[in-house]
């Protein structure tokens, strides 16, 4: 089973996204909630998918994203990144080839843009 690490600062909008995600898809969600966890998280194995905040403690999402991605294993995970400010991170979105996405967010939107990164990357393996 493919398995989305959502990282969330929010507790509600965290267990939101994993109840979702368990409800509405065939995958499975693991919720951290700050960038430290996820990077301790993800040695231990490698999501399908990441799904970060912006906001979150300790670091942004995209400084998250740019350790993560620094790594050989995780450098072809897809990501979608959530702000409440997403135009403000548009260029640093652009740069990375990260999937943007602003709150509040619509479900069927979040939905659609999870089966679409992870069918491509499904693709991309075969």
């Amino acid at each position: 089973m493919k398995t989305i690490l959502i990282v969330e600062g929010d507790p509600g909008i965290g267990a939101f996204l994993v109840q979702a995600i368990a409800q509405e898809t065939p995958y499975h969600a693991l919720l951290v909630n700050n960038g430290l966890f996820a990077l301790e998280v993800t040695r231990a194995f490698a999501p399908d998918l990441l799904f970060l905040d912006y906001y979150l403690p300790n670091m942004n999402g995209i400084e998250l994203y740019d350790r993560l991605h620094a790594r050989k294993e995780l450098q072809n995970i897809p990501v979608i990144l959530m702000s409440t400010n997403i135009s403000q991170q548009q260029q640093e979105i652009e740069k990375r080839a990260i999937t943007g996405l602003g709150q509040p967010l619509e479900l069927d939107d979040l939905l659609a843009i999870i089966e679409d990164l992870l069918g491509e990357a499904a693709e991309d393996t075969n």
